[in-house]
């Protein structure tokens, strides 16, 4: 019996036409893996709000959605608190507590449970996620990964029959990522625990769900198990973007697609042995770094810490970007990379150290000066940036005519968005739109915090054509992010933040394929067979030379 039927969901958000959910039937059986997947803006974060009460968002909303055999709009509220729970995309905004055993207590104490009963419930979830080595720690010491698997920790206390994720890895490193999405897969087999997941990285969860929910502008396109997508693909070929690596490499290099694709990245490494099979391992063509590029900054011996006692975030960090490059700066969560853009941008003064910006240090700069050297800074939350109530609005609040709105709306994808109201729009759409207010202050230096988040495939190249646009016009991007195959696809150089300092850099090519976790999907399965293949571009033309 279905846990979860959802008959004829239609939904509008406020002051537009355009429905955000069209005709959702949809039925969740008990103790499934659903993964929504699709295209940014979607739906898939509407749908997700619409199964958890409380965040119903406002709007024009009808059809039926059941839980329990229950509609939901009138289920006892002590129910739909406890047995549905949600993990949002940002592991800082769910985090209530000061310390990690108060949070971990704080759901619980709010339904009303028995301390005894909380006691037991807390110590078997700390022991269960490995949290006792640091279950007395500040909630504000924790790193990315350690908040969003405390956040995962503090909904299961209270023991949900449904747990509801919303991009739950878009902020998290690579390690973190993975780590956590075992830990969601072994709550689903272990713990029974329904488990309903938006996600548009897809190479590491891809296999670990049941059922595979494709959407696009509001409706279900398709839903099956992760191997029986084939025949759909093959006549929706613009979907193709959006799958993992392995089906994508599958479907663009095998002519006979009758017998599936491989779903893991161990299995794509098996497809790819075969099919080069007696390719001798050579070597990739590699970039080398250009050094006659102009500088457009220079950080020289950065030591930082937030307080006088507590341990430096940056350790005697330096390092430059130049005018037309691209730079990408990965490191774990709590590695310093967004306090290091605080300093860039002159938010937070050194305790040792300068920032250089045209030889002149920034220490000695005004806040009006700065902001004449036109340093753009997106950061990690972009609604932090919107001060409107439409994104039209928004966007004449940087003084730019109608023309280079329109022009700038249309290169990402946001012309038919400018009516609505900023924090209406999914997260992917958010990022576009706070990028797109930035274009248009013409920056001279961009620093962008994790900017591909919550984007889909489509929009990723939609940005990384914008971005090489700039830097042919000499604009000096330095990007923070998690997105491995963003970086080496797209960067000019990738820089290591750890303990404090840059530990390495090198062009994209040699950065990524002599590593064996800080790496792309594509590097894993062509490792022993092509050691430097390190994008999907790599592989095809690849497997175009052997046929």
């Amino acid at each position: 019996m279905a846990l979860i039927k959802i008959k004829d969901l239609n939904f509008t958000y406020p002051l537009t036409q355009f429905k955000a959910l069209r005709g959702i039937n949809l039925e969740v059986e008990s103790g499934e893996f659903l993964l929504l997947c699709g295209p940014s803006g979607c739906g898939k974060t509407t749908l997700l709000h619409h199964l958890k009460h409380e965040l119903w968002p406002q709007g024009k909303r009808d059809g039926i959605i059941e839980y329990d055999d229950i509609e939901l709009s009138i289920l006892e509220p002590l129910r739909k608190a406890a047995e549905i729970g949600l993990v949002m995309q940002n592991p800082d905004s769910q985090i209530v507590a000061d310390v990690v055993w108060q949070e971990l207590a704080f759901g619980l104490e709010n339904l009303g449970v028995a301390s005894s009963i909380m006691r037991r419930r807390i110590a078997e979830m700390a022991s269960f996620f490995g949290i006792g080595s640091w279950f007395h720690n500040k909630t504000y010491e924790l790193s990315g990964g350690q908040k969003q698997m405390l956040n995962l920790a503090s909904i299961l206390t209270m023991q949900p029959h449904v747990l509801l994720l919303d991009e739950p890895t878009a902020m998290l490193d690579p390690i973190s990522s993975r780590e956590f999405i075992e830990m969601i897969s072994r709550v689903n087999r272990e713990l029974g625990t329904t488990v309903i997941m938006a996600a548009h990285a897809l190479d590491e969860v891809f296999h670990c769900a049941s059922r595979i929910v494709l959407m696009d502008s509001g409706m279900i396109k398709h839903a099956a198990s992760p191997n029986a997508h084939g025949s759909f693909l093959a006549q929706n070929p613009q979907y193709l973007s959006l799958m993992p690596a392995c089906v994508r490499i599958y479907s663009a290099t095998e002519k006979n697609k009758a017998n599936g694709y491989p779903i893991t990245i161990s299995g794509g490494k098996e497809y790819l042995e075969k099919k080069l099979e007696g390719y001798i391992n050579a070597p990739l063509p590699q970039a080398e770094l250009t050094n006659n590029l102009k500088p457009a900054f220079l950080c020289k011996d950065i030591w930082y810490r937030y307080e006088k006692r507590s341990n430096d975030v940056l350790r005697g960090l330096s390092m430059s970007a130049n005018k037309g490059e691209l730079c990408c700066i990965l490191g774990e969560n709590g590695s310093g990379k967004s306090t290091l853009f605080s300093i860039l941008a002159g938010l937070r003064k050194p305790d040792r150290g300068s920032v250089f910006i045209e030889n002149k240090d920034i220490k000695n700069m005004n806040a009006r000066s700065l902001y004449l050297k036109n340093i753009a800074v997106l950061p990690q939350n972009p609604k932090a940036l919107f001060v409107c109530d439409s994104l039209l609005e928004e966007l004449k609040t940087t003084g730019a005519d109608i023309a280079e709105i329109e022009q700038v709306t249309k290169d990402i994808s946001l012309e038919n968005l400018l009516s609505r109201h900023p924090y209406d729009l999914s997260g992917g759409e958010q990022k576009k739109a706070a990028l797109a207010k930035l274009l248009l202050t013409r920056p001279e230096i961009l620093l962008l915090d994790e900017p591909t988040a919550g984007l889909d495939s489509n929009a990723k190249t939609q940005l990384a054509n914008i971005l090489h646009r700039l830097c042919d016009q000499g604009v000096c991007i330095v990007m923070i992010t998690h997105d491995i195959e963003f970086a080496a696809e797209n960067a000019a150089r990738c820089l290591l933040l750890f303990d404090g300092s840059i530990a390495c850099e090198d062009t994209a090519r040699k950065f990524f394929s002599g590593n064996f976790f800080y790496t792309t999907a594509v590097s894993r399965m062509a490792r022993g067979i092509c050691k430097d293949a390190i994008t999907y571009g790599d592989v095809i033309k690849l497997c175009e030379n052997i046929q």
